[in-house]
């Protein structure tokens, strides 16, 4: 056992010291947080006050209502003049409204400028323009909003999950509200343990691979047995794993509660307009960003995360394993190793395949299997916690894993501890298949 923690040690503080580990561990909260807030930080810097005159010839339009960053004046001024005085009283554009003789009819309007009008102020013209034509045709048909707004009936759907006990009893609970944003969570939590796993899973092997061309493992051997040594490489490549994986988290965590708030990029008016960037109205981003941030908050994410930790270490004990057994078997032969690592590779790339294809129909059949075949389940169940499983799939599904995790780990040192110190030798499936029932 102390040998073990040896190996776990040494392997865990080589890497961790390493200059590589300090800056990816540093500059990848810093990535992901620049993602975010880049573009944010862009659309701040290109907000520009617009201000526009127009011609109204339909006399629909006598004060069409500003926005916040683009201003609307009336002129009667001929339009050829307003054309070409426009930038000399500080105007950006001229906005002409031809005559119109049918409010039912589509209407097409024209904006003269020297600068190519943003998507943004385009969006902001047409959604004045159209507001204001709803307003006349309800005066014309005699309606007020209010009246309008009795038509209109909000219907929620509301899920209530419903189960039988053992003693008959029917137990109900409310289900995932919002299907979108629990496709959203379980996409990202499978491609989240997809990156991992093969991160992790190859640097056990081309530390296993190192050793062995640079014969260091020959004088390790000679005083450990080689399942300890993969064990402990195992074991100390994944406290590395976990340790990065934990300070990212930490480090996202006080990014963003200090870092985008100096920035401007959060709080009261820091954040740019939804409404502005997205061609939404204001309230309505506003609104569906709170029913976002509500279903998020009301994720069991006290049992979602321990699950998700507990799937990233039997995935990772599963397929770093296999990985080591790999880089036991063949030598700086960089052909000879992408052919055995395939079949590691294959499992892994179909659980994404089967974890896209499930996000409509999270309880499927395909999407039962995945979760419970061990080389998928690290995978697929993360993915689909956030559509609240039955709780029998996610305990049954972990149990497999685990009970796998340690058959994997165990046929993996049996392959191991005759490849590590083979040389010389073109290795194949067959010749492999050979080392997991030798004796001796």
């Amino acid at each position: 056992m102390k040998k073990l923690w040896l190996i776990i040690q040494r392997e865990y503080l080589v890497r961790v010291r390493k200059k590589t580990f300090i800056l990816t561990t540093i500059l990848m909260p810093l990535l992901v947080i620049a993602i975010y807030a880049l573009p944010i930080l862009f659309v701040k810097l290109a907000e520009d006050e617009k201000h526009i005159v127009y011609k109204d010839d339909s006399g629909y339009f006598e004060n069409i209502p500003s926005a916040k960053t683009i201003h609307f004046t009336p002129d009667n001024r001929p339009l050829e003049e307003l054309r070409k005085v426009y930038k000399s009283e500080g105007y950006d554009g001229v906005l002409h409204i031809p005559p119109l003789r049918n409010l039912n009819a589509n209407i097409k309007v024209e904006y003269f400028s020297d600068e190519q009008i943003s998507v943004t102020t385009s969006e902001a013209i047409e959604r004045r323009l159209e507001k204001r034509i709803r307003n006349k045709k309800m005066e014309a048909a005699g309606l007020t909003q209010a009246q309008l707004d009795q038509l209109d009936t909000e219907v929620t759907l509301r899920e209530i999950k419903e189960s039988v006990t053992g003693e008959g009893e029917l137990v109900q609970k409310d289900g995932q509200a919002n299907a979108g944003l629990a496709t959203g969570l379980g996409m990202m939590m499978g491609m989240f343990m997809y990156i991992i796993l093969l991160i992790y899973g190859s640097m056990v092997m081309r530390s296993v691979q190192e050793e062995k061309i640079n014969r260091i493992v020959e004088v390790i051997i000679s005083s450990v047995k080689p399942f300890q040594l993969m064990l402990g490489k195992v074991i100390g490549v994944g406290a590395v794993g976990l340790t990065q994986i934990v300070i990212w988290v930490v480090l996202l965590m006080l990014l963003q509660m200090i870092a985008l708030p100096l920035l401007g990029l959060t709080g009261g008016g820091g954040m740019p307009d939804p409404g502005a960037m997205s061609g939404v109205d204001p309230e309505e981003a506003m609104g569906v960003a709170q029913q976002m941030m509500e279903a998020v908050a009301a994720l069991n994410w006290a049992f979602i995360l321990p699950m998700v930790v507990l799937f990233f270490l039997g995935g990772y004990f599963v397929y770093s394993s296999l990985f080591a057994a790999v880089g036991s078997a063949v030598g700086d032969d960089l052909g000879e190793s992408q052919t055995l690592v395939f079949p590691i590779m294959l499992p892994i790339i179909i659980a994404i395949f089967i974890t896209m294809s499930i996000m409509n129909n999270p309880n499927s059949s395909i999407a039962v299997f995945g979760s419970m075949f061990p080389l998928f389940s690290p995978i697929v169940m993360p993915a689909r916690l956030a559509f609240d499983p039955p709780l029998w799939q996610v305990l049954l599904s972990l149990a497999i894993l685990l009970g796998s995790a340690v058959f994997f780990v165990w046929l993996s040192g049996r392959i191991y501890r005759i490849g590590i110190l083979m040389y010389g030798k073109k290795i194949t499936f067959k010749e492999i298949w050979k080392w997991m029932f030798y004796k001796g």
